[in-house]
């Protein structure tokens, strides 16, 4: 296929995606506290809300009008996934595996406010809380711990699928879910996935391009883009030979 102006632009629109993926992945020794859960519960026995609470919240935010973006262009343990995808065969398959992760969410927040009430409430901010002089890892002990939990989330997705611990275990996965379905029920303009079914030739490269393992092509059949577990990676609508998917804002 002769490479078009377009098609320059979507690959490199890809291209920006991945590198973006790679650069927050070696961040890790300076960010990997601002993005950790357990963080936040360590702030709040302390009636603390830490650097990675704020991003969270900001995640939550911003969610409501561009949904699992973070997931897609800008999360680490999601870039880790993608880096090591083409040992990943497998999918993770539609079930009760894509909503284990409610049921840590629940618990986690659960946990959290009683610590803060615990705590006697949020008594202070401290956006470096659990750094050392705002860099996360500083010596061998938590790097050994960062290797461990990579490995770990390695094996998920190998047993599971492609980016298997997004779709089972993440939390943060979760709250940017209940932003997108806040949104979805308000209908205010925000990114978003639409498709033309008449378009399709059922090449099935959208599905094959997914980092989340989706049938995008039944998707675009259906003509149901929506799906919890789609992270606005743009991945399908720029390999897509038709055009028969489209990256952008639009409404409900």
């Amino acid at each position: 296929m002769t490479e078009t102006p377009e098609n320059k632009t979507v690959s490199s629109r890809q291209t920006l995606r991945k590198w973006i993926l790679i650069i927050s992945f070696l961040l890790l020794p300076v960010t990997l506290v601002y993005i950790s859960p357990l963080v936040i519960m360590m702030g709040a026995v302390q009636g603390v809300a830490t650097g990675s609470m704020l991003l969270f919240i900001a995640n939550f935010i911003l969610s409501l009008v561009v949904a699992r973006l973070w997931c897609g262009w800008f999360c680490p343990m999601g870039a880790w996934q993608e880096i090591c995808s083409p040992v990943f065969k497998n999918t993770v398959q539609e079930g009760w595996r894509n909503n284990v992760k409610y049921v840590i969410t629940v618990v986690w927040l659960a946990v959290l406010a009683y610590f803060f009430i615990g705590a006697g409430g949020i008594r202070s901010i401290d956006p470096f809380f659990g750094t050392q002089n705002g860099l996360s890892i500083t010596s061998l002990a938590p790097l050994i711990v960062v290797i461990v939990i990579f490995t770990i989330m390695f094996v998920i997705a190998y047993l599971m699928g492609r980016r298997g611990f997004c779709h089972v275990f993440c939390p943060v996965a979760s709250l940017l879910v209940l932003g997108r379905k806040i949104r979805n029920a308000m209908g205010w303009p925000a990114l978003q996935l639409s498709a033309d079914a008449s378009r399709c030739i059922d090449c099935k490269k959208c599905s094959k391009e997914c980092p989340m393992g989706l049938d995008v092509n039944g998707m675009v059949r259906k003509n149901e883009m929506e799906n919890p577990d789609c992270i606005m990676c743009a991945s399908c609508a720029d390999i897509c030979p038709k055009g028969a998917i489209t990256y952008g804002i639009g409404g409900r």
